[in-house]
């Protein structure tokens, strides 16, 4: 626990792509995806949580509705009854609201083909991205002088047995088993999918269409088109090795 610092300014939502099974991989999308959302926390309250909500209540006339990119994608649950028409206004506003939200992007894309043929005993996907990931957020606190702070890291619960290991982990690349050997002053939350988090519902819609980008760069890509501009970067405007970490 880091109980004992100040509270950052900063709130990060985390999402993934593809699951974390090494025996069983996917070759239509054989990635695993790591996508954290960064957020300054008076912008997420005042400005980004409204306009997801708004367009909810626009949309659907509720705002208990979960932004879920898969459901979205198939055209399932309480996107279905959108038609042709109500769907593209939907969409149009949706990029325009993820658009408008002011956040950093720091992504791990883990290409779980090459990572088993080049490892005898490969790591477990979600906990390497983790690593990598919570590395990197660290580099970004630092340049906005917030490495001695308390910033919350909220994950999307996935199961007793998964959850807990990975808050396992979590601490233990918090309390130094990382390439910096440094302590780092996170904290993580493990929320469920029904808490309506804006933040998460947010992530949630970056993780796949930067898999996609990596998997398939020539494809037509809406999201990336946004999300781009959004990568942390180092002082030369670089994203990679920075907001987009691709392993090996």
């Amino acid at each position: 626990m880091n109980m004992n610092l100040p509270h950052g300014d900063f709130v990060v939502f985390v999402d993934e792509s593809g699951d974390h099974s090494m025996t069983s991989i996917d070759a239509e999308y054989p990635l695993f995806v790591l996508s954290l959302c960064v957020f300054a926390k008076a912008h997420y309250a005042q400005a980004v949580t409204p306009a997801v909500r708004l367009l909810k209540f626009e949309t659907f006339g509720h705002d208990m509705v979960i932004l879920h990119e898969h459901d979205i994608r198939k055209r399932s649950g309480p996107f279905a009854p959108l038609g042709k028409e109500a769907r593209e206004a939907f969409m149009e506003r949706l990029t325009g609201v993820m658009a408008a939200a002011e956040f950093s992007l720091i992504a791990v894309v883990i290409n779980k083909d090459a990572h088993a043929r080049r490892y005898a005993q490969p790591a477990h996907p979600y906990h390497l991205a983790m690593a990598f990931a919570l590395e990197r957020l660290y580099r970004f606190m630092e340049m906005h002088g917030q490495a001695d702070r308390l910033i919350h890291v909220v994950c999307e619960a996935r199961g007793k047995k998964e959850d807990q290991e990975l808050e396992l982990e979590f601490r233990r690349i918090c309390d130094g088993n990382n390439a910096m050997r440094l302590r780092l002053p996170f904290e993580i939350l493990i929320a469920d999918k029904k808490s309506n988090s804006e933040g998460l519902q947010l992530a949630d819609l970056t993780s796949r269409p930067i898999g996609l980008s990596i998997l398939r760069p020539e494809q037509q890509n809406r999201a990336m088109a946004v999300l781009e501009g959004k990568f942390y970067r180092n002082g030369a405007g670089r994203k990679e090795g920075y907001g987009l970490k691709c392993f090996p």
